[in-house]
């Protein structure tokens, strides 16, 4: 955030990878002045995250806009429509399988490296800020 010039107030919550946690979150920044936007460290806390905030009567993406990461198919339910960043399961799965075969077939028993490019799928949990 500081090297982007996006300001020195962004604060890290500790916590699991579970919806629980989302809402232990939630419930924290609910206490304190509520930011712009939550990035969340998978679906699972976002979904968490979100259902804590909007029970709470907190318009999302309205007031505060959330993500999640994995874009799992918990994120895609329509009453969920959670903005996620792809870790392209689908490449890493094909790639893996290309992996093993080219093993197989040559033997070869050094790691390649294989970067594949995150996707962000923006749904309706996030919006430009204040609106």
């Amino acid at each position: 955030m500081r090297r982007h010039g996006l300001g020195d107030e962004t604060e890290v919550i500790d916590g699991d990878f579970t919806e629980s946690a989302g809402n232990a979150a939630a419930q924290r920044l609910l206490a304190a002045d509520l930011p712009t936007a939550v990035v969340c460290a998978n679906d699972r806390v976002a979904v968490g995250v979100v259902d804590a905030l909007r029970r709470a009567g907190v318009d999302v993406p309205g007031e505060v806009s959330v993500t999640g990461c994995d874009d799992s198919m918990l994120a895609r339910l329509g009453h969920i429509d959670l903005t996620s960043v792809s870790q392209m399961a689908r490449e890493q799965a094909d790639q893996a399988v290309a992996a093993v075969i080219e093993r197989l077939d040559t033997g070869r028993a050094e790691p390649r490296a294989v970067v594949l490019t995150p996707e962000l799928v923006v749904s309706t949990t996030t919006a430009p800020p204040g609106g």
